[in-house]
């Protein structure tokens, strides 16, 4: 039987990876992603997908993406909250506060948001897998990056407390730890944390490589293995956990 899978940010990067696995294995798909043009490319791939724009961190947009889903199918299986945002990066003291709100909107109350919509449905049901999408910034302090790592650390904090909240109802939560994933969002990172930090940005991509044990970056596949597996019966007792996807960051510091 297909599962019904939810996925914020799901028209690009990591999200589009898990939402293109889910439907390869049978599922059905919504997706919602801030991106208009990006949704609409996706919608015009997979017409068969659910495919909305909406900004996670409006309730109102969340509320009708989330309430045309539960009308459709009456509930979700799958609900991965994987919106975010790189976020801005410098010393804390020179960080503008407009830009630290808006990383921790997208971040942590985005998911917030999709997380209070998957414990209502799936409390009701009695089973399902709400999975955030963290960093292992969520393990590490990082230098320049303090707002997004606040918010990937609220994340964790989210993922162990909603465990226990819903667990006695059947419903697991868990949190992927994503490294340094390849793509135009990391290279993002890259060039904002050479302008930080005044190194270059090919030196930057190296401190990061360096930093993990497997000296390599991870890719949204290798994310979407992660997801498929706790979206399995395989994994039918994992609850509460934050695993990390990422060859074993050694070091965050740049």
């Amino acid at each position: 039987m297909s599962a019904r899978v939810v996925i914020t940010g799901g028209a690009s990067g990591i999200g589009l990876a898990l939402a293109r696995r889910f439907a390869e294995r049978g599922d059905r798909v919504a997706v919602c992603d801030a991106d208009a043009e990006a949704v609409a490319q996706l919608a015009a791939e997979r017409p068969e997908f659910i495919a909305r724009t909406a900004d996670v961190t409006d309730e109102a947009q969340m509320g009708a993406f989330l309430a045309e889903v539960e009308r459709a199918w009456g509930g979700a299986d799958v609900v991965c909250a994987n919106a975010g945002t790189g976020g801005p990066a410098g010393r804390v003291e020179d960080l503008d506060y407009g830009d630290w709100a808006a990383c921790i909107a997208v971040n942590l109350h985005g998911a917030f948001l999709t997380a209070r919509w998957a414990a209502r449905v799936m409390r009701a049901q009695g089973s399902g897998l709400i999975l955030f999408t963290t960093s292992t910034s969520g393990f590490h302090g990082v230098p320049h990056r303090s707002p997004y790592v606040a918010a990937k650390w609220g994340l964790v904090g989210l993922t162990k407390t909603l465990a226990m909240e819903l667990g006695p109802a059947g419903v697991r939560v868990n949190a992927i730890a994503p490294g340094s994933v390849e793509g135009a969002r990391m290279e993002r990172v890259v060039q904002m944390e050479a302008k930080a930090s005044g190194l270059s940005e090919e030196e930057v991509r190296a401190i990061y490589v360096k930093g993990t044990s497997l000296r390599t970056w991870v890719t949204g596949d290798d994310l979407a293995d992660m997801a498929l597996f706790l979206a399995s019966p395989a994994a039918s007792k994992v609850s509460g956990q934050v695993l990390a996807v990422d060859g074993h960051t050694e070091s965050m510091v740049p």
